[in-house]
């Protein structure tokens, strides 16, 4: 069962993720060597390594490899660099983040999955995640500017306040807009006062718990 395991490991890496160009050697060795199965429900250990959503409990998903590896490439995380994860999830993506980078600091709203996903991490002997709980879809407060940013679900407009709290030369990579027309967007702070938006895939994702768009009435 384990040899089928790591063949769906490999195919996830070489049928799916590398021909979606994914091609980052960082992105690809992080994907390789975190295994994804160890951050999914036993129920769900067949589909660990399928494109696709999975569920995580809650009403919250895992996003899929290709998505997860899209972000990871365009984000290009550096070993010197600190990170803010907004959306911890199964932890997955965060143990991705805390393999690339310095240090990652991660917040997640529901506190089930936030204890859970510490655990896996524990287990895998990582110790450079910083873990917080809390509502962080209009921003999260942070003592000093930080290098990178980036979020787990969407939003239709990035808050100011994600904005603000990155250092001159820093970024935010962010899925920005409303099902099914959402982009991966890269905010790089380049002046005090000054920003800068590219668009780089069309994506759908999730959105950001309590950021979702308020129903107009219809009369």
């Amino acid at each position: 069962m384990e040899q089928n395991f790591d063949n769906a490991h490999f195919n996830m890496l070489e049928q799916q993720v590398r021909p979606s160009d994914v091609l980052d050697l960082h992105v690809l060795a992080a994907l390789n060597d975190i295994k994804r199965i160890e951050f999914v429900d036993e129920s769900f250990a067949g589909l660990a390594y399928a494109d696709t959503e999975l569920s995580i409990g809650f009403g919250q998903t895992m996003l899929s490899p290709v998505v997860e590896g899209r972000l990871l490439q365009v984000l290009d995380l550096q070993p010197n660099e600190e990170v803010l994860e907004i959306g911890t999830g199964s932890g997955y993506f965060t143990a991705l983040l805390a393999n690339l980078g310095k240090h990652v600091r991660t917040v997640e709203l529901i506190p089930e999955l936030s204890e859970l996903a510490q655990q896996r991490i524990k287990q895998m002997g990582v110790d450079n995640v910083t873990f917080e709980m809390g509502d962080a879809s209009h921003g999260w407060p942070l003592a000093d500017r930080i290098e990178v940013i980036i979020s787990t679900a969407a939003f239709v407009s990035v808050p100011e306040s994600y904005k603000n709290n990155l250092k001159v030369g820093g970024r935010m990579v962010a899925v920005v807009g409303e099902a099914p027309f959402m982009t991966i967007q890269i905010i790089k702070r380049v002046t005090e006062w000054e920003w800068q938006t590219d668009v780089v895939y069309e994506t759908v994702i999730p959105a950001m718990i309590n950021a979702e768009p308020t129903p107009e009435f219809e009369f």
